[in-house]
């Protein structure tokens, strides 16, 4: 049975797991994680979410082998559904067979054309199993990729969006500093029926696009940072229909516990935020974004 990494148990201070928040009485779901990044088992990591209200979660790749690993740890377990995909910032790794960075592949690529349509061909193989509910995260990142490596990006992304259309499953965005190109590439490929941007990062007036074009936006614990009022703004305008919630875990740790490691039980101190920015009552919106990653990924 497939378990992640494991990390340290005794942290203490600033490197601690912070304390479980009080229990949400309408249970969601953690519609973005990387079990396979966060200390523990996935059993203890499950439990200890399901404790709070968490039931459900969505285990995302990154990679080829995170992507097996999220396949794996899917078929395992009935509440896990998972997505499977190269990160915008593995596509050009692998066209230019870089040994370093993003990928925990075993093995390189030699590099090229090839070997990113090898790697695309094995994504597109494990998009057809059940338990995967979804493609991505997939999309364009401007922030760590410089200009070099933008062609591999939208080239992969646009295999990507097709791989999700050719499958019927959910498109799962990563946008980070490449709001307007995502928006061409979506519109010129011919977005799948269910598209979802991860960790949502852009502002009131990108989400009344996306509202208008029926993507899903998922808002993670960065929407209670004080730097984030256009997040907030955002979740404010976004119709409740296509709001999911998420982790992003180990990253994006929510305020208080900022910087400190985060995992999904700690979603309900993110929900509690929204419906805080929303001025509507907590267990309505918990119902609204039960219904709506259900929906977004086919469950």
């Amino acid at each position: 049975m497939p378990s992640p990494s494991s990390g340290s148990s005794g942290a203490s201070g600033k490197n601690a797991a912070p304390p479980l928040p009080e229990p949400l009485r309408v249970p969601v779901a953690d519609s973005h994680t990387h079990l396979d990044m966060q200390s523990g088992t996935v059993e203890e990591g499950l439990a200890k979410a399901a404790s709070v209200g968490v039931t459900t979660v969505v285990q995302v790749g990154c990679d080829i082998k995170g992507s097996r690993w999220a396949a794996e740890t899917a078929a395992a377990f009935d509440n896990v559904h998972a997505t499977v995909a190269l990160h915008p910032n593995e596509a050009p790794r692998i066209v230019h067979g870089d040994p370093d960075g993003w990928s925990r592949q075993g093995e390189r690529p030699a590099g090229g054309a090839g070997a990113l349509d090898e790697a695309l061909a094995e994504i597109d193989r494990l998009a057809g199993l059940p338990q995967v509910k979804g493609v991505g995260e997939t999309g364009l990142d401007y922030f760590r990729t410089g200009p070099e490596g933008k062609e591999a990006q939208e080239r992969s992304f646009r295999a990507h969006i097709e791989i999700a259309k050719r499958h019927g499953k959910a498109l799962v965005i990563h946008d980070r500093d490449a709001h307007a190109d995502v928006l061409r590439v979506l519109k010129e490929a011919g977005a799948p029926e269910r598209t979802v941007f991860h960790c949502y990062s852009g502002d009131a007036e990108m989400a009344d696009l996306c509202a208008r074009a029926g993507y899903f936006m998922s808002f993670a614990g960065n929407v209670t940072f004080k730097n984030a009022q256009n997040l907030r703004d955002a979740v404010a305008v976004a119709p409740l229909e296509l709001l999911l919630v998420e982790t992003d875990a180990p990253f994006l740790t929510p305020v208080p516990y900022r910087g400190r490691p985060n995992a999904p039980y700690l979603i309900p101190v993110t929900v509690r935020a929204l419906a805080a920015v929303r001025g509507i009552d907590e267990d309505a919106l918990a119902t609204a974004l039960a219904a709506n990653t259900a929906r977004a990924f086919g469950y």
